[in-house]
């Protein structure tokens, strides 16, 4: 294997270097089991069911090179099915491959069940006896693979996108034939069956170009109607000029209520990105810009309280 490594070093692609490594598993597995039969041969204790159990090892083996071989070769299968779909090549490849384990698969749990004299043929016939209640065990696990299809076909998710579905929140890690894995903000995975995302509102967060800023601040009542005309119109200002803000959507500023212990100034507008640690460090800006706009003007900002007022009254002697 170390001399096959080195050759492949010396070829153009990595895709070589990729098998060689997946194989050595299964190479080494191969000469065991080579190792046994020459034991038992040579020994003279090599039974029936011996040479079964090593034949299906053997078996066992090849198969399992196989699909170590396609799971080195996944991108090529990615790249090849990026000539259908530019956007969803990775997840329609990874479908691919996914369909491709599992009939190898079967054929391999086939061939070792030849290797013990079970006639295959027969067995699936066998099988249409009890049709009927595999359909109805089954019948979850159709609407799941068809689920998978309706992602895929619909392009509602990708890989990579942070989605809210079903009152699930996270990241798309993985779109199966019967599940999606989702890794939630505090870095749990969460398993949600195809049939649930398909047939749920998904809410994508990442296909917005934009993320909204809503904010509510409150001035103390000792804040003249000019100090307040000025700090709106200023806080208006900044926000039209601010390089992250986008002047494409809605932004309004305005007085919009004479609250229990302030005077509310209600700020709604749009940052330019999605990213959420950008929009952080913007709001973070416009937080701080707003801050200095009510200081200039010789105001300040309320907090909850309360005004007792007593009434004095004089006892009136007779």
């Amino acid at each position: 294997m170390g001399t096959l490594q080195k050759l492949a070093k010396y070829t153009d692609n990595y895709y070589d270097d990729r098998i060689i490594s997946a194989l050595k598993a299964p190479i080494r597995f191969a000469f065991i089991v080579v190792g046994m039969h020459l034991f038992f041969l040579l020994t003279f204790q090599e039974t029936i069911l011996i040479k079964k159990i090593l034949n299906t090892l053997i078996v066992y083996d090849i198969f399992w090179a196989i699909l170590a071989i396609l799971e080195a070769i996944r991108e090529l299968l990615q790249k090849f099915a990026n000539r259908f779909s530019e956007d969803l090549y990775k997840e329609i490849g990874n479908f691919m491959m996914t369909i491709l384990k599992i009939l190898i698969s079967g054929i391999g749990l086939g061939a070792m069940l030849q290797v013990w004299g079970i006639n295959i043929t027969a067995l699936v016939a066998s099988l249409g006896i009890g049709g009927l209640a595999f359909a109805l065990a089954a019948k979850d696990a159709a609407s799941n693979l068809f689920g998978s299809f309706a992602l895929l076909a619909d392009k509602s998710i990708r890989i990579g996108e942070w989605i809210k579905v079903d009152g699930t929140e996270g990241i798309v890690e993985d779109i199966g034939m019967r599940t999606t894995k989702i890794r939630s903000f505090g870095k749990s995975l969460i398993t949600i069956p195809n049939q649930i995302v398909a047939n749920n509102p998904i809410e994508n967060f990442s296909r917005r170009g934009v993320r909204r800023i809503k904010i509510n601040i409150g001035l103390t009542y000792s804040t003249s109607s000019t100090q307040m005309l000025t700090i709106v119109e200023e806080i208006k200002y900044m926000l039209y000029n601010h390089d992250s803000i986008s002047q494409k959507e809605t932004l309004l500023v305005n007085f919009n209520a004479f609250g229990d212990s302030a005077l509310n100034i209600f700020i709604y507008t749009f940052t330019s990105t999605a990213n959420w640690e950008n929009y952080l460090k913007i709001r973070e800006d416009i937080h701080i810009q707003i801050m200095k706009i009510v200081e200039e003007n010789h105001s300040d900002f309320a907090f909850p309280s309360q005004s007792i007022y007593i009434e004095k009254i004089e006892k009136l002697s007779k």
